[in-house]
């Protein structure tokens, strides 16, 4: 199908549906209906069974007519993309709408005090008892998990088995007894993140995603999205600014990017790197100048690599390694635009309060960048993955590959 053909579908879909005084919930549910929500999915999920191509179109019409899409939320980038690809029908049929309009609200619930980097170590126990599974350990750097109604759960279900071969993909109700959240206080001030703790939780038998034991498999469908490289978009143009669809779905966005705030610095602002030069007179010192112009190459080429790996999406291709690449390089830059935010800044960088440094977020920037080397996979694992997905150097020897799980030693 061709651009004009998607974009004509799209405007006269919209020219006919859109009602201002409409609430967003009704929005979201004539887009699902029309197939507009999530174009991609297959027909009898709530999709269109679009290529990648024509969904982007799809979201650009939706844009450039200033009308709200699906939500951005975990829900809709992980949660939701998982089980379209794993099933099965009884959870595509019970969430996927409700993930494509923004009425469930999802959190992860992968990483362990134990098991981060190397997450196939975790030790959250699932049990089957009768029919229900009964689910006991800790998660940790769980955004939204207060919040969240449901969770993308990974638990142990085969002790006896290899330890990538044990491991169960679940649907997790949230609000239960068994269920305790409790926010984590970060060095920069914030609490975006949570532990969780469970003490039998109970979950449906039937709410596995993929096979049991299977999970392994499930869990890198989840990491492939969440390391997906994604373009910087414009805010679009709003269609009736003031309609009750916009004020509903402004509202919404606040709500969810709140976790989210900080993360502009955790990226480490090049954005502000020639303010802050300008502001504290030093941009014509020749070492400031080499500093931000390198840092802003460096955050350019990546842009760059965005656009490509959002071309190989538009050509049918999933998620790859090009996700690490980027998230490496994405560490980079942060690392390098705190060094240049501290060389500008000199001895007050860390130095809080309105008189600082564009008031403070230098100080901000720098105790939270090294965040962003640990979030979605470590640089350590982002270099493994590129070494051997994209290089084909040989992987690296695992003394434990075969070994049952419950024979090996652990981080306790």
């Amino acid at each position: 199908m061709s651009a004009s053909t998607v974009a004509g579908r799209v405007r006269a879909f919209v020219e006919a549906t859109w009602r201002p005084d409409a609430t967003l919930a009704q929005w979201r549910d004539a887009l699902f209906d029309a197939g507009f929500a999530v174009p991609s999915w297959p027909a009898r999920w709530g999709g269109l069974d679009m290529t990648a191509s024509e969904s982007l179109e799809v979201a650009n019409t939706l844009r450039e007519l200033g009308v709200p899409g699906a939500p951005e939320t975990v829900a809709m980038t992980l949660a939701a993309p998982t089980i379209v690809e794993h099933g099965p029908d009884e959870l595509r049929h019970r969430h996927l709408r409700a993930c494509a309009t923004g009425a469930e609200v999802w959190c992860q619930l992968f990483s362990e005090p134990g098991a981060g980097s190397d997450l196939a170590g975790l030790t959250t126990r699932a049990e089957l008892n009768g029919d229900e599974w009964v689910v006991s350990g800790q998660k940790v750097w769980n955004t939204g998990a207060a919040q969240a109604a449901f969770g993308l759960l990974l638990a142990r279900t085969d002790w006896n088995a290899p330890k990538h071969r044990g491991i169960t993909c679940f649907v997790l109700p949230m609000r239960q007894s068994g269920v305790e959240v409790r926010p984590l206080r970060q060095m920069n001030g914030h609490s975006s993140f949570n532990e969780v703790f469970l003490d039998a939780a109970r979950i449906p038998r039937a709410a596995v995603i993929g096979e049991i034991d299977g999970g392994w498999a499930v869990a890198l469908t989840t990491l492939a999205h969440e390391r997906r490289l994604t373009r910087t978009r414009s805010a679009p143009t709003r269609r009736d600014r003031d309609a009750r669809v916009w004020r509903e779905a402004v509202a919404e966005s606040t709500a969810n990017s709140e976790p989210h705030k900080w993360y502009p610095q955790r990226a480490g602002r090049v954005d502000l790197l020639v303010e802050h030069a300008r502001v504290a007179g030093r941009s014509n010192d020749a070492l400031v100048r080499q500093a931000v112009a390198s840092t802003i190459a460096m955050a350019r080429a990546a842009r760059l690599g965005a656009e490509r790996a959002a071309a190989a999406r538009a050509a049918g291709r999933a998620p790859g390694a090009e996700g690490s690449l980027g998230k490496l390089a994405t560490s980079a830059i942060a690392r390098s635009a705190a060094a240049t935010h501290s060389l500008i800044a000199g001895s007050s960088a860390l130095l809080s309060g309105p008189e600082t440094s564009l008031a403070a977020v230098v100080a901000e920037i720098i105790v939270s960048v090294p965040g962003q080397s640990i979030a979605g996979g470590t640089d350590e694992i982002q270099r493994n993955i590129i070494g051997e997905r994209v290089l084909g150097l040989p992987r690296e020897p695992a003394s434990d590959a075969h070994r049952p799980f419950c024979d090996l030693p652990r981080n306790l």
